[in-house]
């Protein structure tokens, strides 16, 4: 088996060499056999991967990576360079609140400080918040999924103990999912030299997130009231809307949600869950040609693998979540300061009024269940990763085009 290995030359260039997959250390008279691909040998393969005799596929599908799974039973339908380590862009927000939303209840209310809202990368996408104002956990979630604010995760992971330890927590979280082509260096998903993850692991992180009730409702939110500023005459608390950057969200028929992403260096990602006739189906797409090509080729691959899915062998399989059976992680370190909020709830949300919010988003949850199998890595192939830490010397975050916001 191979993977694809970067070399750097200078700042720039880079080679791309095969050299075999390190998928165990060496083996010792007596060891257990080493681990298998996770998801099954196919999705370790390059290429695509469908079962002989299955509907054709999309023409002209431009992404460098995608996968199309059944969420309920875990079957992996059809894949291109499942395991490729990629940039993740906002996609890895998926594995942020996965991890650490759980850890505050939604109608809490923290006080942001000015430290919390540092360390952002240059062009960030925001959702707006304000130092030295309470603002509620539920409305933070709202930045994170429908703004994709980075600053939002920043406030949130500081609540979690830091930015460190947020990074550390969404590791371990990635290890109990067997989602092991992903390094996470930033909770955001901005480009960070080393990070990487894969549209096998994206797609881990989606169907583990959906099977919370308060991730759904987030992700299938289309647009809410997010705080403003307090109006210096009249002392009242203003608000202002925020819409989902999701263009399938209330556009493809059945869509739940989940996340979608941009930077220069990841291109395009998206991750997207639908449900028809009782079926959920999830798509993961990495890097097309073009930003806008995510969406459309999401769509043409939700719509085969509903045409496709009872019909057609699986090609692999979603791994399982080791950590399903142990409850809901540890309370943060340090716990949130609660205050009393004087504007008042901005909008009902998942911790204060879940059933009517849940039936103005979409179906109710489905239970899922999952499918066991070895554990390992192999990944198809690893693009170059570029040096961003070098906008302190005077490049602008290293984006293309000019002022592209570098996310959604």
């Amino acid at each position: 088996m191979l993977i694809i290995r970067r070399i750097l030359h200078g700042s720039s260039a880079a080679v791309l060499v095969l050299v075999p997959a390190a998928t165990a250390a060496a083996a010792v008279p007596g060891d257990a056999p080493p681990p298998a691909v996770v998801g099954g040998e196919r999705l370790g393969a390059a290429g695509v991967q469908v079962a002989a005799g299955a509907p054709a596929l999309p023409k002209d599908l431009t992404g460098k990576s995608w996968v199309v799974a059944d969420a309920g039973s875990g079957q992996v339908l059809a894949s291109f360079n499942a395991h490729a380590q990629l940039p993740p862009a906002s996609t890895l927000k998926m594995l942020f609140a996965d991890t650490v939303l759980p850890r505050f209840h939604a109608s809490d209310v923290h006080r942001v400080t000015w430290s919390e809202l540092q360390g952002m990368g240059a062009g960030s996408s925001l959702v707006g918040i304000k130092e030295d104002l309470d603002y509620k956990v539920e409305d933070l979630w709202r930045g994170v999924f429908l703004s994709s604010g980075n600053d939002a995760v920043h406030v949130l992971a500081n609540m979690n103990g830091g930015v460190a330890k947020t990074v550390a927590d969404m590791q371990a979280r990635a290890e109990q999912l067997q989602a092991r082509d992903t390094h996470v260096v930033s909770p955001d998903g901005y480009d960070m030299d080393g990070q990487v993850t894969s549209a096998y692991d994206l797609t881990l992180f989606a169907r583990a997130g959906l099977r919370n009730p308060e991730f759904r409702a987030y992700c299938a939110t289309r647009w809410a009231q997010f705080p403003g500023a307090v109006d210096k005459k009249t002392g009242q608390r203003g608000s202002f809307g925020i819409a989902n950057t999701d263009r399938l969200l209330g556009k493809y028929p059945g869509l739940i949600g989940v996340k979608n992403g941009y930077t220069t260096n990841a291109g395009a990602t998206y991750t997207g869950a639908a449900e028809r006739d009782g079926r959920t189906l999830l798509v993961t797409v990495m890097h097309p040609a073009s930003s806008p090509k995510v969406y459309d080729e999401a769509a043409a691959l939700l719509d085969w693998g509903f045409a496709a899915a009872g019909k057609v062998e699986p090609v692999g399989v979603l791994a399982e979540d080791g950590g399903a059976e142990q409850g809901s992680p540890a309370p943060a370190a340090d716990p949130v300061v609660v205050r009393p909020d004087p504007a008042g709830p901005a909008t009902p949300g998942p911790g204060s009024g879940r059933a009517a919010h849940a039936a103005a988003s979409g179906p109710g949850p489905v239970t899922w269940s999952a499918v066991g199998l070895c554990a390992a890595v192999a990944a198809a192939g690893l693009l170059r990763l570029r040096a961003l830490r070098r906008r302190a010397a005077g490049r602008p975050g290293g984006r293309a085009g000019g002022g592209r916001p570098e996310e959604g």
